[in-house]
């Protein structure tokens, strides 16, 4: 086929678009550097929910046990961070496909101005923050 069939060009312009998503994918859900000890290697997708009474704060958390993350209210922004971890039966597995990212997470969270009172809970694969409006 010639390189100016149109087929052939926007079939290889789909494919060259397809690998720079998943090279960007990769970069953005990589491992830390080791010297980057401290910092987190991801963040996890949330939603953030406003209704009358409360902020519903949705993290989505696979593979993270709820005991283990940590979260906080600091100037108006609430903070959850943890890590996620290889099960142990799996660390010597032969992965074929790993697409959740692994190690240290944070997410940042600016919440509108006030004071709540915090519940946390899982609901649906999700770590939810419920934060009442207080007075």
């Amino acid at each position: 086929m010639s390189k100016r069939d149109p087929m052939t060009w926007m079939l290889a312009e789909a494919v060259e678009t397809l690998t720079r998503a998943e090279r960007m994918h990769r970069q953005f859900f990589s491992l830390q550097r080791p010297e980057a000890k401290n910092e987190p290697a991801w963040e996890p997708p949330v939603d953030v929910l406003e209704t009358e009474n409360e902020i519903l704060v949705f993290v989505a958390l696979p593979g993270v046990d709820p005991e283990m993350v940590e979260a906080s209210i600091e100037n108006g922004v609430l903070i959850v961070s943890g890590r996620r971890v290889v099960p142990p039966q799996l660390r010597n597995a032969v992965i074929h496909h790993l697409e959740l990212p692994q190690g240290r997470f944070e997410r940042r969270i600016q919440l509108p101005a006030g004071r709540y009172a915090v519940r946390q809970f899982v609901a649906n694969g999700c770590l939810v923050f419920s934060l009442t409006k207080a007075g």
